[in-house]
Order: C-alpha cells, then sequence, then structure tokens
C-alpha cells in the first residue's frame, strides 16, 4: 500500500482575506465564486459540500480571516480511505489582494496530481475572475 499524497498551491485573488474567507465560508458565495453548487455550516465542526456533493468535510479550525483547516474527501476517495485534511492560508498581498496557499495532505495514493491541476481549473482560476468581476 502507497502512503498518501501531499501537495501544496497557491495563487494570489483580487479580494482582501476578509473577502475570501467570508465566501469560502459562505455556501452560495462559494457556489457562485467555483461554478459549482455549495453548502457550508461556517462553524468547527459543520459540515460543507462542495461542486454538487463531489466533495464533502467538516470544519476542523478556524482562525478569522487567515485559516481555515477542513477535513475533506471526494467522491473518487476509495471506499473506507480517511479523509483528506485541507489547510487554507490567506494573507495580505500587494494592491489589497489575498495570496492564498492551500496544503491537501492524506490524499489517496495516485490521486495528487489530479487534485493539484483541480485546484487551479475548479477553484484559483473561476476564483480570481469572480473576484476580478466585483471590483
Amino acid at each position: 500500500m502507497r502512503a498518501p499524497e501531499r501537495i501544496e498551491v497557491e495563487t494570489t485573488l483580487p479580494a482582501p482575506p476578509e473577502e475570501v474567507y467570508a465566501a469560502w465560508l459562505d455556501g452560495d458565495a462559494h457556489g457562485e465564486m467555483t461554478g459549482g453548487e455549495a453548502t457550508c455550516d461556517p462553524r468547527v465542526g459543520g459540515a460543507f459540500t462542495a461542486w454538487e456533493d463531489y466533495i464533502s468535510g467538516r470544519i476542523l479550525e478556524l482562525d478569522p480571516p487567515t485559516r481555515i483547516v477542513q477535513s475533506w474527501r471526494s467522491t473518487e476517495f476509495p471506499p473506507g480511505a480517511p479523509d483528506s485534511r485541507l489547510e487554507v492560508e490567506l494573507t495580505p498581498g500587494d494592491g489589497g489582494g489575498t495570496r492564498l496557499a492551500l496544503r491537501h495532505s492524506g490524499i489517496p495514493a495516485g490521486q495528487g496530481e489530479r487534485y493539484r491541476q483541480g485546484w487551479e481549473d475548479h477553484y484559483f482560476a473561476p476564483m480570481r475572475a469572480w473576484f476580478a468581476a466585483r471590483r
């Protein structure tokens, strides 16, 4: 059995950390900014879903407006696989923007690169466009 994988990805978004943090934890805004239906109970222990239930998990830690930690799994995780851990760190960037650093660990073996690309294609690119359109 191969060890779980870990990826780290980052992007810069044209909005302050407070707005990014709030949108990540608001089901309606999360769905709007990514293009996939989402739900979120924005408290420690609260459940969330994204992309029409393709992704699900629970909120493990919150440090407003700089850090969100979630248990995370997709419908592609093997049966019986434990949830992965997603850490989202938001820091002020140039020009009032945000540097979003994402650490995703405990990914089932062989799935890490797929999720690395998925974060860019299904989160970061649409988020950059969504926040830019709101300026």
